[in-house]
């Protein structure tokens, strides 16, 4: 095969990681500035609006993309490499995404010196995934295949458990499998918060990872382009399926409401803390999809989203700190102290925010245009930066 098909199938991955990359922000700068980020769930069919849904909603594309794009990046370096080059690398990383997620990533999203509340995010869920990764590697493709069918076709039987009259979740529970917030005391007034249970999120990378077969030499970019289109509708479909069965495969069944549209966002209205397997089935039928149309699409656009996924990891750290420190400089704009920001400490665990104070869903969009403005030359830089100086072993851990 041609250097040429090479490249495009890299740039295809690319760009769709750098247009969930530029989707995400959105979702946090709405949770840094949003009037009513902090008091009413953006999904309720109840009480939303329309564009505030599908606010929130677009962005649930974000993580299970990004996690298996992971998983396929992953095989790519697996042609590269040795099966033993590979697991050092992978459970080398591994740590070190945990360690950023410890100490950066938390830090950028409480902007709290003193570590009170340490998150388990999505880097987290990489983290560990990768560490997995490293083992699972090793073993046959079809093993590798296997489990992962296993645990995305089959974590949500623990749905069931948890609705038994009395069951009660334990850390370990929520570290694997339920998470959503979950907070619990490490010692004295410092708390972890576990987001993002791993095991159903390594499941999704280890089907990325066995996903990366189809970017080889073994198919062309037709014959690829075709099999993602049928894949990924034929997960739409499972989903439609699924979801219209109402009894497996997320723990919150939709429900009639009052008009037709109502019904339809609570139909599509999918978990994500744990992802379920319909919230896997429609995300993920979408990204391969968006692999699909993207195979063959190169212009100045694609270009901008290229820059931003071969940056992803610097693009998450800086997004974080740029939008929470708007989000300073708004809060002491309108007329707030230091002292104000403690008190608000007592409400939720963010400097800088206080519950039902804020802007507008149309300011919201306009701040996120504007940060992604601004990290664009600076993305720009560090991927100039990156190609210049691949003899840096280091920046293969950036």
């Amino acid at each position: 095969m041609s250097s040429n098909p090479t490249l495009k199938r890299i740039d295809s991955i690319d760009v769709l990681r750098g247009i969930v990359m530029v989707i995400m922000a959105l979702d946090h700068v709405r949770d840094f500035v949003h009037d009513q980020a902090y008091t009413g769930d953006p999904l309720n069919v109840l009480t939303t609006t329309p564009v505030l849904y599908f606010t929130r909603w677009i962005t649930h594309l974000c993580a299970p993309t990004f996690v298996f794009l992971s998983g396929l990046s992953i095989y790519l370096q697996s042609i590269r490499k040795s099966k033993a080059e590979l697991s050092s690398f992978l459970f080398k990383r591994g740590i070190w995404l945990i360690f950023v997620e410890l100490v950066l990533i938390s830090l950028a999203i409480t902007f709290n010196p003193f570590y009170n509340l340490i998150v388990l995010q999505v880097i987290w869920a990489i983290g560990i995934s990768m560490i997995l990764l490293s083992f699972l590697s090793r073993l046959p493709y079809k093993v590798v295949l296997a489990i992962g069918l296993v645990i995305v076709l089959g974590h949500n039987v623990l749905d069931f458990w948890e609705a038994e009259p009395g069951f009660k979740a334990g850390f370990w529970w929520d570290l694997f499998h339920h998470g959503l917030f979950a907070v619990y005391p490490i010692v004295g007034n410092h708390y972890l918060a576990i987001m993002y249970p791993f095991v159903p999120w390594t499941g999704l990378m280890i089907l990325g990872y066995c996903f990366g077969v189809f970017f080889t030499a073994k198919f062309t970019a037709a014959q690829r382009q075709k099999i993602l289109t049928r894949i990924g509708l034929c997960l739409l479909g499972f989903f439609v399926v699924l979801r219209a069965i109402n009894v497996y495969g997320d723990p919150h069944p939709w429900t009639t409401q009052a008009n037709g549209f109502a019904t339809f966002l609570s139909f599509m209205n999918v978990n994500k803390y744990p992802p379920s397997l319909a919230y896997m089935s429609v995300m993920i039928g979408i990204a391969i999809l968006a692999l699909a149309f993207l195979e063959n699409i190169k212009n100045q656009v694609t270009n901008v989203f290229r820059v931003f996924g071969r940056t992803a990891f610097f693009y998450y750290i800086l997004h974080f700190y740029l939008a929470h420190s708007i989000t300073a400089v708004l809060f002491f704009y309108r007329g707030h102290s230091l002292d104000d920001a403690m008190k608000a400490l007592q409400k939720i665990p963010f400097f800088f925010q206080i519950p039902g104070e804020g802007y507008s869903l149309e300011i919201v969009y306009l701040i996120w245009i504007l940060l992604i403005a601004g990290l664009y030359p600076l993305c720009k830089w560090y991927d100039s930066y990156k190609t210049a100086h691949k003899e840096k072993w280091w920046l293969s851990y950036l």
